[in-house]
């Protein structure tokens, strides 16, 4: 399994971190930005679908009736793939990835099962959801931008789940991996129309860049996952320094 590492230019914490992304590493889209809210940790990758040509790719297209999840591939490209594909591989990844690192982040907001783990694993599909339970208002609605159409019913009820009633959900889909900047700017507005007053971006793919776009169309605050997920990273390891938001 192809893996790689990332320490800071800083001292270091002797905290090494594990970030599992759904595709391939690596991902230099993503790991800068989490080096900036995990300071002085090491952060190793390993992706999913590391060593897997184009044509093993493609075979794991989602099924009728699957749960669909996009991923970004090593050459800056990305795939559609099934949940049941990344589960068969997920956890042997993990399990190889704990006796090196001492903790696990997932990099994707999938709605995945619960997956065995001896490390602190931390799961961005709850603590996303839970963000935006935590911070929206009661009666005020709550807008959700996903990667593609096909995860707006599946967004919805993960977002009602955990507001319970408390806000209506509005989602709307725009890929970070292949939707312009026009396109970005225009779900975001979208969601403001729809009377949203606390945006997010449900996808480890949404880059700060993207969520400072969505922010200066709507005027209103956004949480973007990845960023959510790496501060509660460092928060419970007691990783200590100055983060860049």
């Amino acid at each position: 399994m192809t893996s790689t590492s990332t320490r800071p230019e800083s001292v270091g914490s002797g905290v090494r971190i594990g970030v599992v992304t759904i595709g391939q590493t690596p991902r230099t889209d993503l790991t800068p930005e989490l080096a900036r809210h995990l300071p002085g940790a090491e952060i190793v990758e390993r992706g999913v679908l590391d060593g897997l040509s184009a044509a093993q790719i493609h075979e794991l297209a989602p099924q009728a009736g699957e749960h669909v999840l996009t991923t970004r591939l090593r050459d800056g490209g990305s795939a559609v793939i099934g949940e049941g594909s990344v589960m068969d591989r997920l956890p042997a990844v993990i399990r190889e990835l704990e006796a090196d690192v001492d903790a696990v982040l997932l990099a994707c907001t999938g709605p995945f099962p619960n997956i065995d783990h001896r490390r602190p694993l931390f799961v961005p599909d709850r603590i996303i959801a839970h963000a935006i339970g935590a911070a929206a208002t009661a009666g005020e609605p709550v807008g959700i931008i996903a990667p593609l159409p096909e995860q707006v019913e599946d967004t919805t009820r993960k977002f009602d789940a955990v507001l319970r009633g408390s806000s209506a959900v509005h989602v709307t889909a725009c890929s970070p991996y292949t939707g312009t900047t026009s396109e970005l700017r225009r779900a975001g507005r979208a969601l403001a129309e729809d009377g949203a007053r606390l945006l997010a971006m449900d996808c480890f793919g949404y880059t700060a860049d993207m969520r400072r776009i969505v922010a200066e169309e709507t005027g209103l605050p956004v949480i973007v996952a990845r960023s959510i997920a790496a501060r509660l990273a460092a928060e419970a390891l007691g990783l200590e320094g100055t983060a860049v938001s």
